[in-house]
């Protein structure tokens, strides 16, 4: 899907794994990797935030425009390749990965002023930040579904999505919160953010319609 591409497999890689049986120390393992994948991407994004094309050139860091992603020079020797290569799971999906770390960028920074009284009424705060966390749960169902194949439902999800930030860009415009200096400062870069959530959500729904509309008998 553009950049975004799932990388999901044509079946669950659990249900094929033949003699794959990792301990809880392999999925942490696993887990840490995944992990690291959201901050590489996070660090690709805000180095391009000046750009236009940033969503874009930062998929195509991410080596997504090249199809699955690959390991590259800062995960260098073939026995963590092939460990990260075992399985697939949803949070190696693209579209999981960037809306992961623009969610997390948008939390970290809000954090920062979010807790002080002073800087931010604590109901707008809160406020926020719950739109924040129904905009990335119901993107994260919306992926789900997309690596489950269920286009129709993805569809509804994201759109659910979209809607939690139209509420967080809502709320960054109210006039309880426009005037503090610290919010105003907080507001450019997290409107870049929503912006581009948007942006990212909107084309795979677009993608996933086109699957939709596509004839049963194309897929043969």
């Amino acid at each position: 899907m553009s950049d975004f591409e799932s990388d999901k497999p044509s079946e669950n890689d659990w249900e094929d794994g033949g003699g794959l049986a990792w301990n809880e120390f392999d999925w942490e393992h696993y887990l840490r990797e995944q992990d690291e994948a959201v901050h590489r991407y996070l660090g690709f994004y805000e180095s391009l935030r000046e750009h236009p094309g940033r969503i874009d050139e930062a998929a195509a860091q991410m080596g997504w425009d090249r199809g699955e992603t690959e390991n590259d020079s800062e995960h260098d020797g073939a026995e963590e390749s092939a460990f990260e290569d075992d399985v697939y799971t949803l949070h190696k999906n693209p579209v999981f990965i960037a809306t992961r770390a623009l969610y997390l960028s948008l939390r970290r920074s809000w954090e920062l002023i979010a807790g002080d009284p002073g800087k931010v009424p604590q109901s707008a705060a809160l406020a926020y930040f719950a739109s924040l966390q129904r905009g990335e749960e119901q993107a994260v169902m919306a992926v789900h579904a997309l690596d489950f194949g269920d286009f129709a439902m993805a569809v509804a999800l994201f759109k659910r999505a979209l809607a939690a930030v139209n509420v967080s860009l809502g709320l960054l415009a109210e006039d309880a919160i426009e005037r503090e200096p610290a919010v105003a400062a907080y507001r450019e870069g997290a409107r870049m953010r929503l912006f581009d959530l948007r942006e990212i959500w909107l084309r795979v729904i677009d993608d996933c319609r086109q699957e939709l509309d596509r004839p049963i008998d194309e897929e043969g």
